[in-house]
């Protein structure tokens, strides 16, 4: 995936992957990482999800990253927040309240840029990527983070029958990116190919959704 493919996604509407809801996923398993009233969560190719605002109500401080300067602009005009906007390596630096956005290039996000984080939210990154990047994604969230712990949304289908994103992620290959690192247990698995109108209309025979909790060994 190329910059300029989300940079067209985004520019032209093709926003498929935006839930006009906040994820059921989120919000039944949050409980589960007993995270301080404070704590800070990031989201890693973050678009302009709901999850944020649901997740800045609820107290916690979000930080989240994302390629498209379009979706940065749109969710702090839903959040109806102002933002302070400056530059950093990568591109530009967002920040309002308890929300902060890098906007550009995750890749060139370093350590000391994005700070403390107690809780990864990966909904929509790692399945966003297809396979040549995954590995190097992987290496650079546990890189930043610190390994923490994390909330990760995966899709199993069969590639044969629509090419992604998002892209299927089986059990194989998340034990193959955090294992080391982390106790991963699978927290529940939905076939949600009724309601996931782009891959029904492919003819997509299964379009199971996967929560995972990754906990530091």
């Amino acid at each position: 995936m190329e910059h300029d493919f989300w940079q067209t996604r985004w520019k032209n509407d093709q926003l498929g992957f935006h839930l006009s809801f906040v994820h059921p996923i989120l919000k039944r398993n949050l409980s589960r990482f007993s995270l301080a009233a404070d704590a800070r969560i990031f989201l890693p190719l973050c678009g302009k999800t709901l999850d944020i605002g649901w997740l800045l109500e609820a107290g916690y401080r979000v930080v989240g990253a994302e390629l498209s300067e379009i979706a940065v602009g749109q969710l702090f005009e839903a959040l109806k927040l102002v933002p302070d906007i400056s530059s950093w390596e990568g591109g530009q630096y967002w920040h309002a309240g308890r929300l902060t956005i890098f906007q550009g290039d995750i890749f060139r996000l370093g350590v000391d840029d994005l700070g403390p984080v107690d809780l990864v939210y990966d909904r929509a990154a790692l399945v966003a990527l297809p396979p040549s990047m995954r590995a190097a994604y992987a290496a650079q969230l546990l890189a930043l983070t610190h390994a923490a712990p994390q909330l990760l949304i995966t899709f199993e289908y069969d590639p044969a029958e629509k090419a992604g994103p998002p892209f299927p992620v089986l059990p194989e290959e998340v034990a193959d990116h955090y294992a080391g690192s982390h106790t991963i247990t699978e927290l529940s698995r939905k076939d949600v190919l009724e309601s996931s109108l782009n891959f029904k209309e492919a003819g997509v025979s299964r379009f199971v959704e996967v929560a995972w909790q990754l906990m530091p060994r």
